[in-house]
C-alpha cells in the first residue's frame, strides 16, 4: 500500500473515533440534564386602562357533568400531584418535549401513549412503546375506554381521569 493510502486511512480511522467520542458525550449530557422542558402557555396580553376599556361582557359557564371526567392527575411517580385539563384534541404522553404531558420516567417511552376524546367518552392508547401502557391489570393496545376514577399505568407513573 502507498503512503497516502496509509495516511488517509489513519485519518478516516480518527474521525470516526471523534465521532462515536462525540455521541457518547451527547448521550451522557441527555442522561444527566433530562429533556429540554418548553413553555407552552402563551404570554397573556398586557391590557391597557382597565378604567377606560368597556366593561367586559362574561358568558355564563355552562354546566358540567360530575361523571365527566376534566383533568389528568399523577398519582404515582416522579411527578405525583400534577394535574392537567384534558382537551378535546386529546393528551399525548411521554417522554419527549413535543408531548402535552412530558414523563420523567425512564420506563415510559418518547411517544408513549394518548388519551383521546370520542362521542361516548375518553380512550387511552398506546402508540406501539417498548414497555406498554396499563388500565387496571390489563395491557393496552387498541384503545380502551376509560372512566373516572380509573388508574391509567405507564412505567412507574399512575395516572388518573378525575372530575
Amino acid at each position: 500500500m502507498s503512503e497516502l493510502t496509509v495516511t488517509v486511512l489513519r485519518l478516516g480511522l480518527l474521525v470516526l473515533l471523534w465521532v462515536f467520542v462525540m455521541s457518547i458525550a451527547s448521550v451522557l449530557r441527555t442522561d444527566l440534564f433530562g429533556t429540554r422542558v418548553v413553555n407552552r402557555r402563551p404570554a397573556a396580553p398586557k391590557k391597557a386602562n382597565r378604567a377606560a376599556s368597556a366593561p367586559e361582557a362574561t358568558t355564563p359557564r355552562p354546566q358540567r357533568n360530575p361523571r365527566v371526567p376534566t383533568q389528568i392527575v399523577l398519582t404515582t411517580g416522579p411527578l405525583t400531584g400534577t394535574s392537567l385539563p384534558l382537551r378535546d384534541s386529546g393528551v399525548l404522553i411521554g417522554r419527549n418535549p413535543e408531548c402535552t404531558l412530558v414523563l420523567d420516567d425512564e420506563f415510559a417511552s418518547g411517544r408513549h401513549a394518548r388519551i383521546l376524546r370520542a362521542e361516548d367518552g375518553w380512550y387511552v392508547e398506546d402508540l406501539g412503546s417498548t414497555n406498554g401502557t396499563f388500565v387496571g391489570q390489563y395491557r393496552v393496545g387498541d384503545p380502551v375506554p376509560v372512566e373516572t376514577g380509573t388508574a391509567i399505568r405507564i412505567g412507574r407513573t399512575v395516572i388518573e381521569l378525575r372530575n
